[in-house]
């Protein structure tokens, strides 16, 4: 079977998206020790797409010292709930789509590791797409705040009162989280 695509004239080389692969299994292992939901689960899908997606736009799964401290720091901080996380991600993936793929000429894309390539980019707006457009039902937090939680100073959620939410606004808590007890 013939590949569909290659990454470059007469190089023979399959394109593959080693960068968003690398992000995508980081996500998936920090999940996978974190147990915070069922692996097979929309939340956990969500969970991973979304930690993916920060990792692999952070730059930070191709290299050897993908989960140091200061890369996981990083990745907190852009998780965090007072961080603008979609905005970024709106942001980061323009910038990409700016700068363009580096030439397929000689070995261009391997000198340049941060680089993405046209499947790394292209899995990563699918991604953003995928996570803005599912919807899933989770309880409604509106209207609580930190201390005594709501205006009315209850200690509960009301989880029967439900909302649905875009799947980013599930993971990216499920993916701090993750992060946090990595």
């Amino acid at each position: 079977m013939l590949p569909d695509s290659t990454d470059g004239p007469g190089r023979g080389d399959t394109a593959v998206p080693m960068a968003w692969l690398c992000a995508e299994y980081t996500a998936d292992e920090l999940l996978r020790v974190g147990s915070l939901v069922e692996p097979g689960s929309l939340e956990y899908r969500a969970g991973r797409q979304a930690l993916a997606l920060t990792i692999h736009l952070c730059d930070g799964a191709g290299s050897g010292d993908t989960l140091s401290a200061a890369r996981l720091d990083e990745w907190l901080s852009r998780t965090s709930y007072d961080h603008p996380w979609p905005d970024w991600v709106r942001a980061r993936l323009a910038e990409r789509s700016e700068m363009g793929v580096p030439p397929a000429e000689g070995w261009g894309r391997a000198a340049r590791p941060s680089a993405d390539t046209d499947a790394d980019l292209a899995l990563a707006r699918e991604t953003w797409r995928q996570l803005e457009a599912t919807q899933l039902l989770a309880a409604d937090l509106r209207g609580l705040s930190a201390p005594g939680f709501g205006p009315l100073g209850l200690d509960e959620v009301d989880e029967s009162a439900q909302i649905w939410v875009p799947a980013w606004q599930l993971g990216l808590p499920l993916g701090h989280l993750a992060l946090h007890l990595y």
